[in-house]
């Protein structure tokens, strides 16, 4: 089979094309003739070597394609090997391409529990681009920070994959959504998608997007802010007493000052999480089909022989929505 291969760790250019093995199935496991992969920041870090995926390598964690025992059309859950506690991952979990070859290729194997019904109306793009996102978005807003409707929700960064799933998981359930952005394209997007407003948080409002964000809603503290970017300090000050602050990135940066006092003083939550299991995606899959919530948004479409050029535009940073490599 075809598949995108790295032998070394480093710049997008380190991503080509090669023959690789076909997977096998075996016990307990299902192999998937792949249609679509769609592209995860968590894709760069292991094209980087942050995890020390071993070389040669073939990342990728996202996919939609054809399951080969069953012959449904399906998605690939990254999400391997959780355990029975919903509460935390097992010790044997992993993503998927991390360590074992991804979804960068024509086929992947993975576990029988991994594979779900491809959503009903959906393109092969958009149905690649719905696991790792709107797992991890689902598992952050509702088994973690317990979002519910009539409450007020703060997105940071607009326009990535997990911001753009949270507003258009959040705003059907009756959160109020408010994003930030670097850009006012952006944040106007996200309001067509169902945000009631957003602010900047560069420039002027680069110190005071907290109290600007405040402002839009209506002066008061958000009852949960979203953070993949690594601002907890500025992010607290957003929050209303007693306000939730859910972490699930470190995209600016990977380490962050708060003052206690104020932190327990404030009755704060800080709730930590990453991808989720198979029963959230169980639950993202019915509360998508309960709230008629659309397919995620799809910002550009590469070949697969095209991989370095699709991680590029993704590190750019100029996209909105996902990006995917059809197969």
């Amino acid at each position: 089979m075809k598949a995108v291969v790295q032998e070394a760790y480093g710049a997008p250019e380190v991503l080509g094309l090669a023959d690789r093995p076909d997977p096998q199935a075996r016990s307990g496991w299902t192999v998937v003739e792949l249609r679509a992969a769609a592209l995860n920041w968590h894709d760069v870090l292991v094209r980087q070597g942050k995890y020390s995926s071993p070389l040669p390598h073939t990342p990728g964690a996202d996919g939609a394609g054809v399951d080969l025992i069953t012959g449904e059309d399906v998605v690939v859950l990254p999400s391997l090997f959780w355990g029975t506690d919903e509460s935390a991952p097992g010790r044997q979990w992993e993503i998927l391409g991390d360590h074992r070859p991804g979804t960068y290729a024509e086929r992947v194997a993975v576990p029988n529990e991994c594979v779900a019904p491809k959503p009903a109306g959906f393109s092969w793009a958009e149905a690649a681009a719905l696991p790792l996102v709107g797992l991890t978005t689902y598992r952050a807003l509702f088994s973690r920070a317990r979002l519910q409707a009539g409450e007020s929700l703060l997105v940071l960064g607009a326009g990535g994959g997990v911001a753009t799933s949270a507003v258009m998981l959040g705003s059907p359930v009756g959160a109020r959504v408010v994003v930030t952005s670097s850009a006012d394209a952006k944040i106007e997007q996200s309001c067509s998608l169902g945000a009631s407003g957003g602010v900047r948080y560069d420039g002027a409002g680069s110190l005071s997007w907290p109290e600007d964000a405040r402002e839009v809603n209506g002066g008061k503290g958000f009852d949960v802010v979203l953070d993949s970017v690594g601002a907890w300090p500025e992010a607290i000050r957003a929050l209303r007493p007693g306000g939730r602050l859910v972490v699930l990135g470190a995209n600016r940066s990977d380490q962050a000052t708060i003052d206690v006092r104020p932190f327990y003083f404030g009755q704060y939550d800080l709730l930590g999480t990453t991808m989720g299991s198979p029963r959230d995606f169980a639950g993202l899959l019915d509360l998508m089909a309960r709230y008629d919530v659309p397919p995620p948004v799809i910002d550009r479409a590469f070949s697969l022989d095209r991989a370095a050029d699709a991680h590029a535009h993704l590190e750019s940073g100029a996209g909105f929505g996902k990006v995917v490599l059809e197969i």
